[in-house]
Parts: C-alpha cells; sequence; structure tokens
C-alpha cells in the first residue's frame, strides 16, 4: 500500500485566527505538525493542504511539501480529497494541523487496520480514547462515539450517547479523536456525495460517511494531544514542548 499523510491547514480560526503560524519553540504550529508526521516513519510522504499563501510558503521555506487548495471548503475532508484526486496513493492519513505532539504508536495503529483488512471491508479508521468525567461526556464540544463489538462505529454526537437511563450497566463512554485514516475510494465517495440530514444537523462530516454506508473503524487510544484552539491552549503547549 502507498500511505500518504496529508495536514489540512486553515489560517482562519474563530477562536484564534492563525494559530498555525504561531511560535512553539522557535518553529511555528504547523511547521512542528509536518516534522512530527514525518518523524513518524510510517508516510511515503507528507503534503500540508492550505487556503493560505502564509502557511504555504511557511511550509516550502522550511523544505516541506505543500499544496495550495483551489477552491472554499466546507471540511477537512473535502480539502484532502481535492488534494489527492491525482495522486497514486491507497491510504491517505488526515494529520491535524493543530496536533504538533502527534504520536507514531495511534497513527500505527490505524494503519494496521488497513493492513489487517485483506478483505477490504473498511473504509476508514479513527481513534477513540475513554472518557469518565461528566462533565468531559456532557460537553458537547467533545464528540462521542458509539461502536458495535467488531468496533465499528455505529454513531458521533456531541450528545451523551449512550443516554444513561439504567445507571447501572457500566457502559463506557468514548470520545473521538478527530484523526482519520481513509481508503482514497472512500474519501473521493465523501467528496461527490452531497450533505445529508444528520451532518447537517450535528456539524460533524464523519456522520456523512455513516450515512452512506461507510465502514469506520475505531481503534482505542490512551494518546492525548495538545490540540491548540485557543491562546491558552498555545501557553500550554510551549510549557510541555519545554519537556517534549
Amino acid at each position: 500500500m502507498k500511505i500518504i499523510a496529508v495536514i489540512p491547514a486553515r489560517y482562519a480560526s474563530t477562536r484564534f485566527p492563525a494559530k498555525l503560524l504561531q511560535d512553539l519553540g522557535g518553529k511555528t504550529v504547523i511547521t512542528r505538525t509536518y516534522e512530527a508526521a514525518l518523524q513518524t516513519g510510517l508516510f511515503d510522504d507528507v503534503f500540508v493542504v492550505t487556503d493560505s499563501d502564509l502557511i504555504f510558503n511557511e511550509i516550502i521555506k522550511q523544505g516541506g511539501k505543500a499544496i495550495k487548495s483551489i477552491k472554499e471548503h466546507e471540511s477537512g475532508s473535502d480539502r484532502i480529497a481535492e488534494a489527492v484526486l491525482d495522486l497514486d496513493v491507497d491510504v491517505v492519513v488526515n494529520v491535524q494541523g493543530d496536533e504538533p505532539f502527534i504520536q507514531k504508536e495511534p497513527l500505527e495503529a490505524l494503519l494496521k487496520v488497513f493492513r489487517n483488512d485483506t478483505e477490504m471491508n473498511i473504509d476508514l479508521a479513527s481513534l477513540m480514547r475513554k472518557i469518565q468525567e461528566k462533565e468531559d461526556i456532557e460537553n458537547p464540544n467533545n464528540v462521542k462515539v458509539i461502536v458495535d463489538q467488531n468496533q465499528l462505529a455505529l454513531y458521533f454526537s456531541r450528545s451523551v450517547i449512550p443516554y444513561p437511563r439504567d445507571l447501572n450497566t457500566g457502559v463506557n463512554y468514548y470520545q473521538h479523536i478527530g484523526v482519520y485514516a481513509f481508503r482514497k475510494k472512500a474519501l473521493m465517495d465523501f467528496y461527490t456525495l452531497p450533505m445529508q440530514l444528520l451532518e447537517a444537523t450535528e456539524k460533524l462530516e464523519q456522520l456523512r460517511y455513516l450515512e452512506y454506508g461507510k465502514k469506520i473503524k475505531m481503534v482505542e487510544t490512551t494518546h492525548v494531544g495538545i490540540g491548540i484552539d485557543t491562546p491558552e491552549d498555545l501557553e500550554r503547549a510551549r510549557k510541555a514542548w519545554l519537556s517534549f
């Protein structure tokens, strides 16, 4: 299999504009993320795909590879799909641009799904982690996922799923970690299929895959990165970088 990593990188951010160009240990956040993906050694190639000349030029200046988006896009999947449309690849891994602390082990676990899937039944693989605090479970910014006995995703929601009508079942709650590995065909299908009601309601792009019958294999991880969504997150990341 030919496997690449693509890092979607928007300049605009509602909560923290230009966050990807902020300094983290002497380099920009997006450069740190790009280098972290390269250093895993898992990929045949790594690209940043962006709508921004500033981000594009930053990656090229650092000796990296970048692709400029042609269209405006609603989601990271759309941006990646446009970028890889003409590339000869089998599996595409989406690495979030604001996750400079991404590690090899969870990415390796995602790729193992496809290596073991000899009948090619799985369309996507993604990560989840167990959460236990009531505040985390009820937080709509934490997307929850429920799975079947084969660890295939049944549904994603900002709401509490499953709803705890019976508190004595001992059910586990899982937060979806937005790192994906796609078969290229699944990504291309997403790009051409219109948004449906569940995705439009929850504002979660992964629901489009489920609504069209795609199979998403979830992989449990204990890895907790430091996503940089706010200036406060950046300060935490800077402190963590000193001992990383």
